[in-house]
């Protein structure tokens, strides 16, 4: 019995850690060229 009940935290923390690896995935890349287009399009510093 205890087994199933750790079986279950474990895929329901590999399942955590799968979103929070593909949100870091996405959201870099994307704040790094929305920063670019600000450069481009405005004319911003790209430390703002």
């Amino acid at each position: 019995m205890s087994n199933i009940f750790t079986i279950i935290i474990m895929v329901i923390m590999a399942v955590l850690g799968g979103f929070s690896s593909l949100y870091v995935l996405i959201s870099l890349p994307a704040t790094v060229i929305w920063k670019i287009y600000r450069k481009i399009r405005y004319g911003c510093k790209i430390t703002d």
